[in-house]
This record gives C-alpha cells, sequence and structure tokens, in this order.
C-alpha cells in the first residue's frame, strides 16, 4: 500500500535540475521545428523517411521529459513546515 501511495506522490527534484530540464525541452522543440522545416529541401525519399523520424524522435523525448516535470515537484514548492 505504501509503495502505491508513493507512486502516486511524485518526487521532489532541484530547481536547478528542472531549469535543465526545461532547457533541453525547449532545445528539442526548437530543433524539432528546425528539422521538420528541412524537409521540403530534401529530395531522396529515404532522407525525408529519417528526417521524420528524427522529428517524431525529437517531440516524444520533449513529451517524456514534460510528463516527467508533471509528476515532480521542486523544493521550492514544498512547505516549510510539515504538518
Amino acid at each position: 500500500m505504501a509503495i502505491q501511495l508513493a507512486a502516486h506522490e511524485g518526487f521532489e527534484i532541484s530547481p536547478l535540475f528542472r531549469q535543465s530540464i526545461e532547457e533541453r525541452i525547449a532545445r528539442l522543440e526548437r530543433d524539432a521545428d528546425h528539422d521538420e522545416a528541412q524537409l521540403d529541401r530534401l529530395d531522396n525519399v529515404d532522407h525525408f523517411r529519417r528526417q521524420m523520424r528524427l522529428v517524431a524522435v525529437q517531440r516524444a523525448e520533449a513529451l517524456r521529459m514534460r510528463l516527467f516535470l508533471d509528476r515532480s515537484r521542486s523544493e521550492e514548492s514544498r512547505p516549510l513546515i510539515q504538518l
């Protein structure tokens, strides 16, 4: 029972770690947008397919990291006095 409750409570991360994850998400999404914009320049079907796969992986990784942040809380968000 305690293990199940702990899984639903999430976990705590430092503000610096949260910031680095948020920066990584922004970089992945920016790179995905850039790589997707390059699709018009590709003539080879295999290159096009690999580029699409790259974009999908970048967006999936950004989503995975967003979900990670949704389940976590920062040290600064916890109350100073536990009740």
